[in-house]
């Protein structure tokens, strides 16, 4: 399993980046509940949380004793001018009302822990783990007259943060972002690829 990193994301945009950055990955399972409703946490601490039920809800391959793994999970969600949190939205009426509470200025941010796991005989254990968060402010203005086309063209928008994709179509309404571009695409590659040099993937 040496350089191949086990990714428990079903997000497309996070595995074209995966795809790019030239890294073997595998899918895997999981099956954590992504609905945490704490108001107590910051934005930051919930992005945390997210990441890392993920990670504890990995179901990975059985592996030989002493041998090594490389997990990864990740959680993006935005914040708008209000301070209000946005995930993935619930339906369609859903995912209107989040693109336009996200119009405008806002913020992104994406958190992702990064795993070395070592096989014991019965189960992975965590050998090392990094968190990582990292944000991005972006100007996103759709107007009303262009959210139902813009749903019509993009199948995937109750699978993305706040219903908003700035690839493909959406990118069109994308006026500036300040910070990391791939963090708002769901994986900030550049902390990635030093955590993974840190935890000695490569």
């Amino acid at each position: 399993m040496a350089n191949i990193l086990f990714l428990g994301s079903k997000s497309s945009s996070r595995q074209s980046l995966l795809r790019a950055m030239g890294i073997n990955f595998l899918l895997v399972e999981q099956n954590a509940d992504e609905s945490i409703d704490d108001s107590s946490l910051s934005f930051k601490e919930l992005l945390t949380a997210v990441a890392l039920q993920k990670m504890d809800h990995v179901i990975m391959p059985k592996g030989r004793k002493g041998e090594t793994a490389f997990v990864l999970t990740a959680d993006t969600m935005g914040q708008d001018a209000h301070g209000q949190v946005h995930g993935k939205p619930m339906d369609k009426q859903d995912a209107v009302a989040k693109i336009k509470a996200l119009r405008g200025k806002g913020l992104v941010a994406t958190v992702f822990c990064l795993d070395r796991k070592v096989f014991d005989g019965t189960k992975w254990q965590v050998d090392q783990r990094i968190l990582e968060y990292v944000e991005a402010q972006y100007e996103f203005n759709m107007p009303d007259s262009w959210i139902e086309p813009y749903l019509e063209r993009t199948p995937n928008y109750l699978q993305v943060s706040g219903a908003i994709t700035i690839e493909g179509y959406g990118a069109q309404f994308l006026k500036s972002i300040k910070g990391s571009y791939s963090t708002v695409l769901g994986l900030p590659v550049f902390e990635l690829r030093q955590a993974l040099e840190r935890i000695k993937f490569f």
